[in-house]
C-alpha cells in the first residue's frame, strides 16, 4: 500500500528530473560538438575553420547585409513550396485514403514520383519554366508533397474500424465521422508528414538554388566553394541547420497542441 502511494509521487520527480535534465543535456551537447570542433580546426585538419573563424565571417556576412538577404530568399522559397506541397498533400492524401478508387487512380503517379530525386526533376524543370523563381520554387514542392502526402493516406487507412463503426451506430453520417473521426485520427501523421516533408524541402533547396540563383544560403555556398572560403560554407550550413531546427521545433509544438488527446512516453 505504501509503495503504490509513494510511486506517483516517484512519478513526479522522476518526470521533474527529465524536464530539467533534457536542455541541460542539449547545452552539453552543443558544448562538446563545439569544442571537437575547435580541437579538430586547432590540429589543422583539411583546413577546417574554427568556431572564432566562423563566426567572424558570419558577423561580416550580417554587417554587409548579405546573410540577411540570403536567409530572406532561401526562407521565401522554402516556405512557398513547403506550404504548397503539405496544402496540396493532406486533401490528395485524405482523398486516397477515403476513397479507393481515388486511391487506386493516384497512388501509382504518387509512387512513380516518389522513386525519382526531385533534383532530377531540375533539369525538366529549367526547360519548361524558365530559370525563374518558378522552377525553385517546384523542385522543393515536390519535395515537400511527396513526402507529406504518403503520411497522410498512411494516417487515413490506419484509423481504427471501430470507431468509425462506432459513429455510424451513433447516427452519424459520412461528413461528420470524417470531421470528427477520421481527422482527429490522422492528425499525427500528417504532421510527422509534414516535419519530414519540411526536411525534404530544405534539403532540395541547395540544389534548387543553383538554377541561376543570384541570392539565396545555397547560392551563396555554392559561389563559397569556388572561391574555397570554408568558413562562408559552414556559415551558410549553420544558417540552414538553425533555420530548419526552430522550424521543426515550432511544428512539433503545434502537434503537441493539436495531439493533446494522445498517450505519449
Amino acid at each position: 500500500m505504501l509503495r503504490a502511494i509513494a510511486a506517483p509521487g516517484t512519478g513526479r520527480r522522476a518526470g521533474t528530473r527529465g524536464h530539467w535534465t533534457g536542455p541541460a543535456l542539449n547545452l552539453a551537447a552543443v558544448a562538446a560538438g563545439l569544442g571537437a570542433w575547435a580541437a579538430l580546426a586547432a590540429a589543422g585538419v583539411s583546413g577546417l575553420p574554427g568556431p572564432r573563424a566562423v563566426a567572424v565571417r558570419a558577423g561580416e556576412l550580417i554587417a554587409d547585409g548579405t546573410l540577411l538577404d540570403d536567409t530572406v530568399a532561401s526562407l521565401r522559397r522554402v516556405l512557398t513550396g513547403f506550404v504548397l506541397g503539405s496544402a496540396l498533400a493532406v486533401p490528395v492524401g485524405f482523398l486516397m485514403g477515403w476513397y479507393p478508387v481515388a486511391r487506386a487512380l493516384i497512388e501509382p503517379y504518387v509512387q512513380f514520383f516518389r522513386t525519382i530525386p526531385p533534383l532530377a526533376i531540375i533539369p525538366l524543370a529549367i526547360l519548361l519554366m524558365g530559370i525563374g523563381e518558378t522552377p525553385k520554387v517546384f523542385v522543393i514542392f515536390l519535395a515537400a508533397f511527396l513526402s507529406c502526402v504518403i503520411a497522410t493516406l498512411q494516417g487515413v487507412v490506419s484509423v481504427d474500424n471501430t470507431l468509425i463503426n462506432a459513429a455510424r451506430v451513433l447516427g452519424a453520417g459520412d461528413a461528420v465521422v470524417f470531421r470528427r473521426v477520421v481527422v482527429p485520427a490522422s492528425a499525427p501523421f500528417i504532421l510527422v508528414g509534414m516535419r519530414v516533408g519540411l526536411g525534404a524541402a530544405w534539403a532540395t533547396l541547395v540544389a534548387a538554388e543553383l538554377i541561376a540563383a543570384q541570392q539565396g544560403l545555397g547560392y551563396r555556398m555554392q559561389q563559397a566553394q569556388i572561391y574555397y572560403e570554408l568558413a562562408t560554407i559552414f556559415v551558410g550550413l549553420i544558417t540552414i541547420g538553425v533555420l530548419g531546427l526552430v522550424m521543426d521545433r515550432l511544428l512539433l509544438a503545434a502537434e503537441h497542441r493539436l495531439t493533446g488527446w494522445q498517450e505519449r512516453r
